[in-house]
């Protein structure tokens, strides 16, 4: 194939290919051309050879169409002449224009001639011509439009969509299209919809649509049509409804009567009429739709009005979908939120009206109107009412003004259409209620109330009866689908209302049917408020149930003999509405639905199926007028029986079998509209061979139209029951007859697998008895009908894995799928070879399965019917289907031979297209195993796609879904370079590029699909800058029309879906492209979206495409794709993406306008306005226009996600001063730099009408104040960048706590007020003021209470609300306290940060003043809300022991929503009652309720004021303490706690909190068991959480739960010693664990639960303690990673709890103790010295010296039970602590500084029987000794430091090292006098050295010091220098003389006897003594004067840092 890439086709290489190849190789060479031919330069390819002029080139091309040869070989000559001529002049213009007029004689009369593709092919070439000689062609444009005339009505599809174009080409220049031809054009128009498929509708309804909009808005100016008098709008409209309400037969001109007669018009006509309508506003745009709006809505209700459009119900409903399809298609798409609003109020005036028409006032009920009134009113008022409701709910909470205008009314105006006399006026009014319930959920309550006042008050009415009540049927079904809910009250409530129709109703025979209908409406949408509500009730609802049925199956048949017509129409109508409440009830509350609920209501079901049996009779005898009533009532049987466990009601299978025979197969059998039953029995890719699915374009409201059967699709009337059911849009239930067929299929298939094996096999044999005998339609009805019955049989039994049956079963079962599959209807055998999958599924028997692939392959070798063919090529693949896949290489061989032989059956595309479609199903299910036919796949693939017409696009769908397939199959094997995978690849790439080409847009959509697919296994093969290009020309070619008559929907999807898998790998490049693709493409139709394209890139244009999609697919591929190219390019580009953001943003006009008052919202705010940003002015001149609220919520998604990924890239973005700095020196961006445009996108959307909006507004604003509290303002030292936006964040909060607030708004305002105090922004306490009083506000509501609240939400909001306020508070007085904490303790390292940093605790101590005034009130609350928490945290088998009425906070109906608000909130209210239980010590007297409107809770912690509960304070500070223990050690337990990091740290900081208090730590101390318990929660959370901090709390923690413990046993003790104070001492009890024996239990011993937690810690941190690991790479020899400051504060903290744990022990118990704690403080010791903890070793130093000094000066070490113990244990750690002194003093670094201290220790603090024995003494003597012989001088400096201590110590310690080392220390110093110190370490070591001399001296009895003072002068004076000597010694020498010279000075005179006689026996000391002091005077007074001359130039402050 690389031979093909040169200028000129390589004809060489070309005809030595195969011919299959060929065409593949000039494809390539093509391709290659078309892409480098624009880069060559023009005279290139005259320089290579003769080139073939373009008009030779158009000759011969015309000289092959003129041939008279018809022969079928050369057909595609002449196609491709065909082709090729309109390719040269759509390229060559003009250039081409002298042989125009030629050529088109020459095509127009090969037209005549021509077969369909010729026809198609001239027609497409005639556009192509039209396009590039643009109005040069207008000699020829009449011509054309008459031979396009006849092809407009053309038999083939392709001929009419070709023709389409040509025209809608031809008008761009044709002006009397749209002119003098318009209505001729229109008639052709309305015939070509005739018997039309979607793709013709599609095509014309753009071309009438664009000439109807060229009339009104004409592109050149025309001269005025004669005898036009009225507005064009209504002339075009007038057109329009000629057709859709005469059809295209030719009309009468405007005036004339409607002719009488039956109604002709097709619904082709009617669905192509309404697209055209469609298109024809939306080229006309939003602007001139909101300006024409009320004009064309009247003209749109004459359609549905008139009696023509609606003589037979099938009809209107069909006449009303259209309408509300034009409506909702163009108000919904076009119109932005405040145009919406203003048609809304619109379509209020226009029910107004109808309702004038129909008056009916409520005092004067008699007046009737006439049928034709009402009949003409109910439709008009059904199309507006939807369309009203479909506006509110799209305009959710924004729509809240349209409310509140009393001008127009619009409540009261929808609930006066609830009187109506038609029933589906008052259903479309009851729909529009739920809409505005569910736009805006605070309305739910009121009209619910409203409702049923009214229906209290007109119970007499029954237009107003069964209004009222479908009214509040419908908005109790929107309750599901609103988060907010609704209050229990209403539940009762409705109850009650229903209660009292159905009792009433036998009362007054006028409303009887109307009161029972309702009242079981009324229960049967109950059942959606779900168990907890019907809980209550059900025993009300099973009497009601009872009394609607008879008592047994006796009573039926006697019932029979009464009654007449109507009380058995209102009998049937009560019957069939129980049996539906049960239905709701099964299906809504399962939970409820216990053994003895449902063996009551078995009999009730027997009765009904009983009268099932006599429904027949009955419709005998009273006629037809009880007819439909029977009908509904057998549906409802069927319904729940459908829903009920078979095993139930075996007993009445009988009857119910042979019931649903007769409505599958029975003679008054309705045909059910085969698209209600069948589509949901297939698989759902076969359904691709059906064409575009239902649910795969835009036009699916009203394309169902077309294949509705003769219902003309469903509408509310036919089944009032529904309105209650969970969706969204409104539902279309079918007319009764076709709604039964469909239950009796469901109901079959649920009974049938537990029929005996006899019956089966009966019914089965029946069904094909039947099937045989019948003929015609009705046989193929019964053959639909029994088939999908059997198929759902099927996966029911797949589904339960129960089996069919024997041998006798599964014959029939056979045939009667075959029968199926070989049946003329597609849909048909599409699940007939379903129904073939699961069969084999279910039998899992390969016999059987291997005979049904064979019999297929027999049947596809003889049969040449093409039904028979697709039939069992489709069945190869389904048989494998559900038996993981293909295993038979040889099966697979066998398969793909035939169905390769199948697909090149050109004489069938409906074989080709099945043939194809079956083998990219079994490519799929083959896997692996079909590599082997991949290349001869490929090559068919290929082949085909070249040969296939134009004309066969369904062929080319499945070539498509081929390809893909084959794709997959390869995978990441296109990856490779050898020459079958290049020629695999080149076989992709080419047959992409054929299917791009094509004019189908499925076709388009698989190619794309392909190029996606080959993108993710191969991306360097895909070329991006073609791809991307042509995926936004699809999105910018129907960007005008989107959602309307745009492409397909599959094909934007399509689009979508691979631009977000290129985003995933390449956004930037992506979006270059596509820039890059609108700059320099001349266009001729600029679209809004190219402009937005230039403007703001690809991701502006998507923005604009998800504001105007609303297939939730397609928006969420639109957002990820967004989401993917911020995540690659936002950090890079952070001003494009933020102002993108900000323009969605304020691209509404309220946006605009709230920005622009925002100052003015906060008093006195000027100050704090830093800029003019926030003075906005009218956004509407940026790039977007009036996007709705659904858009603008996901901008500040966007917004939040830039703001994350920037906190993980540079960390500039967060830091003002170095953001400027790095600006300075590169061109970087900065998230700081644009924190006024964060602060104002959160203000405009948290201050929006959209409630939705502002709960994004604030989450944003806390994502704001949290990254960005801690950002020093460069320019003003000590304060925070926030700090100027003080006002606006005040002014985006104060909304929320309006009154009217919705309760989630509120709460997510209070999470935003806590953070924003908490944050410290705020400094001055007026601001902090201001934020306090909203909270202060809602503290003021939650006080008010549930009870006063008014009631528009469910009860679980005020939970919600509740504990939202209690936790903000929570973190406000957490703040405080810390803040008052750190302030109390200066010097602090925080207290220094808060100092330097200016953001000093917020406010200062006013914060803590505030907060204190509620503290009271507060506390209570907390303790409550904590004692709900606890309740609700009990396991299910504690659920007896919740109280009945609910908690503090939630009710008992509402448990299930409490629990996640409780779970959220606990934690911070934990550690807030903590600190104030810690501030109040557990001592303060409670007052009384301090400002509590209401007792809290009848449970408020024995706080309750009721007698019976008083307790004692200390059996309620019992109670506290235990809830708050209880609540920490059950969460700290919980197995999910993982990742609630902030939780368990609020838990132990609470723990911590309580534990600083003497009464909690007393209570502890006393109740070991309690401790013990909380030790092992820690021990486990020690070992499972791997956070420093955590690791630190629980350290702290255990620390405290010790020093308790500690101080229990010392109270003990003393108390027993005061007690028994003169008894003697044998008698003292022992007091500590361990007592007499010393044992310590596991699990109940606090001391060894400490000692597992320590050693953990320990042996976590420093592996080597452990024995086990000593042997191991990383035990006692090897060397760890060092440890962190962490890891050393963890390791310190461990040692100080282990050296305090002997002092809780007996003497007993100390000594089992005290081994386990030496040997770890050894250990930790050892580490620390050798020095393989790393740098940090000196932290840890001072605490392991510290917990030895700890363990040795324990009191345990005297008592005298323990002594003797103790001192040989600690000789022997004493003799550990020098042995291993000896073993590691060789290896380098080793730390003996710490080991000496560490000897001294323990021989100044443990006792002298454990140091002075030998030989441990004569060793330490040794170890000091060696000590001071080290060259190291801080060794010396040490060792003479540790000296002077040992020297002062008890004296049998210090006796014998005075003895040993005193010589030693005296000839060291004499050596110093001969080398005197040169540097400060050898200074500070002569000095030291003098210092342990001196405590030698004063250490020695006083009659022997003299002798010792004697030999210290001389040392001293030694130490002096001459005077010479003096001014050139260094530094060190000359500190060393004053040293000496100060210690002689202080000493002399104390021993002057000594002194004198020393000088008097030593002259020459003498003089050196006198000369050093007469010196050292001489400088003292030189000193001075320097001193007082300086400090007048001396500063009075001094830095404590030097800042250079």
């Amino acid at each position: 194939m690389e031979q093909a890439h040169s200028l000129l086709l390589n004809e060489e290489a070309c005809n030595q290919l195969q011919e299959h190849q060929r065409a593949k190789f000039v494809i390539e060479w093509l391709r290659f051309l078309k892409k480098l031919l624009p880069a060559t330069d023009r005279v290139m390819p005259r320089n290579l050879g003769d080139s073939l002029t373009s008009s030779l080139t158009v000759d011969r091309c015309n000289d092959i169409i003129r041939s008279k040869d018809d022969s079928p070989s050369f057909l595609p000559t002449r196609l491709a002449a065909v082709a090729c001529l309109g390719v040269l002049y759509e390229q060559l213009g003009r250039l081409l224009i002298s042989s125009f007029k030629e050529t088109m004689a020459n095509l127009l009369k090969a037209m005549k001639s021509a077969e369909s593709q010729g026809r198609c092919e001239i027609m497409l070439c005639i556009e192509r011509i039209l396009k590039g000689l643009g109005v040069s062609a207008v000699s020829c444009h009449r011509d054309i439009y008459k031979a396009a005339r006849t092809c407009l009505t053309d038999r083939s599809m392709a001929v009419r969509c070709a023709a389409t174009k040509c025209l809608l080409e031809l008008q761009r220049e044709a002006v009397f299209l749209w002119s003098t031809e318009l209505e001729n054009v229109a008639t052709l128009c309305f015939r070509a919809f005739e018997g039309s498929n979607y793709d013709v509708r599609v095509a014309i309804s753009k071309l009438l649509g664009t000439l109807l909009a060229s009339v009104l808005e004409p592109r050149q100016v025309i001269a005025p049509r004669p005898g036009s008098k009225r507005n064009s709008l209504e002339e075009v409209m007038e057109l329009l409804s000629s057709g859709f309400l005469r059809g295209g037969a030719g009309f009468l001109r405007a005036g004339g009567d409607m002719l009488k007669g039956t109604s002709s018009v097709s619904r082709d006509v009617r669905v192509g009429i309404t697209q055209t309508c469609v298109v024809f506003v939306s080229i006309l745009g939003g602007a001139w739709l909101e300006n024409h709006f009320s004009c064309l809505v009247s003209l749109l209700m004459v359609w549905v009005s008139h009696a023509r459009a609606t003589q037979y119900p099938a009809d209107a409903v069909s006449c009303r979908c259209c309408v509300s399809f034009i409506l909702r298609a163009t108000l919904g798409t076009l119109l932005g939120e405040k145009a919406q609003i203003a048609a809304a109020k619109e379509i209020c005036q226009l029910i107004s009206k109808q309702k004038r028409v129909v008056a009916l006032h409520e005092g004067n009920m008699e007046t009737r109107v006439s049928p034709a009134d009402v009949a003409a009113s109910q439709h008009v008022l059904v199309c507006a009412l939807l369309e009203l409701g479909s506006l509110l709910q799209d305009l959710s909470s924004t729509a809240a003004p349209l409310l509140q205008d009393t001008s127009i009314g619009m409540l009261d105006t929808v609930i006066s259409v609830l009187l109506h006399p038609s029933a589906s006026a008052r259903l479309a009014a009851a729909w529009c209620l739920r809409c505005v319930a569910l736009g805006m959920p605070a309305q739910g309550a009121v009209l619910l109330d409203r409702c049923a006042e009214r229906l209290n008050a007109l119970k007499s009415c029954p237009e107003a009866v069964a209004g009222y009540s479908a009214a509040i049927a419908a908005l109790l079904g929107a309750v599901q689908l609103c988060p907010l809910g609704v209050s229990h009250s209403k539940g009762k409530m409705v109850m009650t209302l229903a209660e009292d129709l159905l009792r009433s109703a036998t009362q007054n025979s006028r409303i009887s049917i109307q009161r029972t209908q309702g009242g079981w409406l009324l229960l049967s949408a109950l059942s959606t408020l779900g168990p907890t509500v019907m809980e209550h009730h059900l025993p009300r609802l099973l009497l009601l149930w009872k009394c609607a049925f008879p008592l047994s199956v006796k009573d039926v048949e006697n019932e029979l003999r009464r009654g007449d017509s109507f009380t058995w129409q209102v009998t049937l109508e009560g019957r069939a509405g129980a049996l539906c409440a049960m239905k709701s009830l099964v299906v809504h509350c399962k939970d409820l639905l216990t053994d003895d609920i449902i063996s009551r209501l078995l009999p009730l079901l027997s009765c009904a199926v009983a009268l099932l049996n006599q429904l027949p009779s009955l419709v005998k005898s009273y006629g037809n007028q009880i007819k439909n009533a029977a009908t509904v009532f057998r549906l409802r049987v069927y319904e729940i029986l459908t829903v009920l466990q078979p095993k139930r009601y075996e007993e009445s299978f009988g009857t119910v079998l042979k019931l649903l025979l007769n409505d599958l197969t029975g003679p008054e059998i309705t045909a059910c509209a085969e698209l209600n039953l069948l589509p949901s029995l297939c698989y759902s890719q076969d359904l691709a061979l059906l064409g575009p699915g239902l649910h795969d374009v835009d036009q699916h409201y009203i394309e169902e139209q077309l294949h509705g059967g003769g219902s003309g699709g469903g509408t509310l009337e036919y089944d009032p029951f529904i309105i209650f059911e969970k969706q969204q849009e409104v539902p279309t239930p079918l007319p009764p007859a076709s709604a039964l067929t469909s239950a009796a299929v469901q109901l079959f298939g649920v009974i049938f697998p537990h029929l005996g094996i006899q019956q089966k096999a009966q019914i089965l044999e029946q069904f094909c008895e039947f099937v045989r005998q019948l003929k015609g339609a009705r046989q193929q009805t019964v053959q639909i009908h029994v088939a999908a019955a059997f198929c759902c049989t099927l996966k029911c039994l797949a589904s339960s894995r129960r089996e069919l049956g024997s041998e006798e079963v599964q014959r029939p079962a056979l045939s009667l799928l075959l029968g199926a599959l070989e049946g003329s209807n597609p849909l048909l055998r599409c699940m007939a070879a379903e129904g073939l999958a699961r069969l084999v599924q279910v039998l899992n028997d390969p016999n059987f399965t291997v005979s049904i692939t064979l019999m297929s392959f027999d049947k596809l070798k003889t049969a040449r019917d093409a039904i028979t063919r697709t039939g069992h090529a489709l069945a190869l693949s389904a048989v494998y289907r559900y038996l993981s896949g293909i295993s038979s290489p040889q099966y697979l061989s066998a398969c793909v031979g035939v169905l390769f032989t199948l697909s090149q059956d050109s004489t069938s595309p409906e074989v080709q297209m099945w043939a194809l479609h079956t083998l990219s199903m079994v490519v799929d299910l083959a896997g692996p195993l079909y590599h082997s036919h991949l290349e001869a796949s490929f090559n068919l693939v290929l082949r085909l796609l070249l040969s296939t017409p134009h004309t066969h696009v369904e062929v080319q769908q499945s070539l498509g879904r081929c390809l893909n397939a084959l794709i997959t199959s390869m995978g990441p094997d296109l990856q490779g370079e050898g020459a079958g995978v290049c020629a695999v690849r080149t076989s992709c790439l080419v047959g992409c590029a054929v299917m791009q080409d094509s004019q189908d847009c499925l076709v388009q959509a698989q190619a794309i699909s392909c190029l996606q697919q080959l993108h993710m296994f191969a991306p360097r093969f895909v070329n991006l800058a073609s791809l991307v290009p042509s995926l936004c020309e699809v999105l910018l070619d129907y960007s005008l029309l989107i959602n309307l008559c745009s492409s397909y929907l599959s094909l934007r999807r399509a689009v979508v879906a691979c631009l977000r898998q290129l985003a995933q790998r390449e956004a930037v490049e992506v979006s270059e492209h596509a820039v890059a693709l609108v700059k320099e493409l001349p266009r001729r139709d600029n679209t809004q979206l190219d402009v937005t394209i230039k403007e703001v890139g690809l991701e502006g244009a998507l923005f604009s495409l998800l504001d105007r999609e609303s297939d939730p697919h397609l928006c969420q591929d639109i957002q990820e794709t967004l989401v993917h190219m911020m995540s690659s390019s936002a950090e890079s580009n952070l001003a494009h993406w933020l102002k993108l953001c900000k323009d969605v943003l304020s691209s509404s006009a309220d946006s605009a306008a709230a920005a622009a008052v925002e100052m003015q919202q906060e008093e006195d705010g000027d100050r704090y306005d830093d800029s003019s940003a926030f003075h906005a002015k009218s956004e509407s001149s940026g790039p977007f226009n009036n996007l709705r609220w659904s858009t603008r919520v996901f901008s500040m998604e966007c917004v939040c996600r830039i703001i994350a990924q920037c906190e993980n890239g540079d960390t500039a973005h967060f830091n003002m001063a170095l953001a400027q700095e790095q600006r300075l020196h590169e061109s970087a961006d900065f998230l700081v730099l644009h924190l006024a445009d964060l602060i104002r996108m959160a203000f405009m959307a948290a201050t929006d009408h959209s409630d939705q909006l502002r709960l994004a507004g604030l989450q944003t604003l806390l994502v704001i104040i949290r990254k960005f509290s801690n950002v020093p303002e460069p320019e003003f030292p000590g304060h925070v960048i926030l700090e100027q936006y003080q006002a606006n964040v005040g002014a985006a909060l104060r909304p929320a706590f309006h009154v009217d607030a919705p309760p989630n708004v509120t709460a997510k305002a209070c999470q935003v007020c806590s953070a924003w105090i908490a944050s410290g922004v705020i400094s001055d306490l007026r601001d902090l003021r201001r934020v306090h009083q909203l909270l202060a506000s809602s503290l003021a509501k939650v006080q008010v209470g549930r009870e006063v609240s008014s009631q528009l939400y469910n009860e679980s909001t005020f939970t919600m609300e509740t504990l939202a306020v209690l936790k903000a508070w929570a973190e406000v007085y957490i703040t405080a306290v810390q803040g008052s904490r750190q302030r109390e303790s200066p010097g602090s390292h925080l207290q220094q940060q808060s100092d330097e940093a200016g953001t000093a605790s917020p406010a200062g101590a006013g914060l803590l003043k505030l907060v204190q005034t509620d503290l009271a009130t507060l506390s209570r609350l907390w303790l409550a809300a904590l004692q709900d928490h606890a309740l609700l945290t009990l396991p299910s088998q504690y659920s007896s022991q919740l109280p009945s009425t609910g908690g503090s906070f939630y009710t008992a109906e509402t448990v299930e929503q409490a629990r996640p608000h409780y779970y959220s909130a606990w934690a911070t209210i934990l550690h807030a009652t903590a600190l104030w239980l810690n501030s109040t010590g557990f001592i303060m007297v409670d007052e009384g309720p301090a400002n509590l409107s209401r007792p809290v809770t009848p449970t408020s912690m024995g706080q309750s004021t009721s007698l019976s509960s008083v307790k004692s304070p200390e059996d309620v500070y019992t109670d506290r303490l235990h809830l708050i223990l209880g609540i920490s050690v059950e969460f700290l337990c919980s197995p999910h706690s993982g990742d609630q990091m902030e939780n368990i740290d609020s838990c132990l900081q609470a723990l911590q909190a309580l534990l600083e208090v003497p009464w909690p730590r007393s209570k502890m101390g006393n109740d070991q068991a309690l401790s013990v318990e909380l030790l092992s929660v820690l021990h486990r959370l020690i070992v499972t959480r791997e956070s420093p901090n955590i690791q630190l709390a629980v350290l702290e923690l255990v620390r405290q739960i010790v020093c308790a413990a500690q101080e229990h046993v010392k109270e003990k003790r003393h108390s027993a010693e005061v007690d028994d104070g003169a008894a003697e001492k044998e008698t003292v009890p022992e007091f500590g664990e361990g007592r007499d024996t010393g044992g310590l239990v596991p699990g109940k011993s606090l001391v060894f639960g400490a000692l597992e937690l320590c050693l953990c810690t320990l042996v976590r941190k420093l592996p080597q303690l452990s024995p086990k690991l000593a042997g191991s790479p990383m035990g006692w020899g090897g060397h760890t990673c060092s440890l962190s400051s962490t890891d050393c504060r963890l390791v310190t903290s461990a040692l100080a709890i282990l050296s305090e744990l002997p002092s809780i022990c007996s003497p007993e118990g100390s000594v089992s103790v005290l081994p386990t704690v030496l040997y770890l403080l050894l250990g930790v010791l050892r580490e620390a010295v050798k020095g393989s903890v790393g740098a940090e070793s000196g932290q840890l130093v001072p605490g392991i010296l510290q917990a030895l000094r700890t363990v040795l000066t324990s009191p345990m070490s005297r008592a005298e039970k323990s002594r003797g113990a103790w001192a040989e244990l600690l000789r022997c750690a004493l003799h550990t602590l020098l042995e291993s002194w000896h073993t590691d003093k060789m290896d380098p670094g080793v730390d003996e500084v710490t080991m000496l201290t560490s000897l001294t220790i323990f021989l100044l603090y443990a006792s002298a029987e454990v140091t002075t024995v030998e030989p441990l003494q004569t060793c330490c003597i040794q170890t000091f000794r060696a000590s001071l012989e080290s060259k190291d001088p801080v060794v010396l400096s040490r060792s003479y430091q540790l000296l002077v201590s040992l020297f002062q110590g008890p004296a049998p310690v210090a006796r014998p090292f005075i003895l040993a080392l005193g010589g030693c220390l005296v000839s060291q110093l004499q050596e110093d006098e001969k080398s005197r110190p040169q540097g400060p370490a050898e200074l500070q070591a002569v000095q030291d050295a003098v210092r342990a001399l001196e405590a030698l001296v004063f250490a020695a009895e006083e009659t022997h010091r003299p002798q010792l003072v004697a030999v210290l002068l001389p040392i001293l004076i030694s130490l002096l220098l001459d005077e010479n000597a003096l001014a050139s010694a260094p530094a060190a020498s000359r500190s060393l003389h004053e040293s000496a010279l100060g210690d002689l000075m202080r000493i002399g005179p104390q021993h002057s006897a000594v002194f004198k006689a020393l000088m008097a026996s030593a002259p020459h000391m003498k003089a050196r003594l006198e000369a050093a002091v007469k010196g050292n005077q001489e400088s003292m007074n030189t000193k001075a004067q320097t001193t007082r001359v300086n400090s007048k130039n001396t500063p009075s402050i001094q830095l404590k840092i030097n800042f250079l």
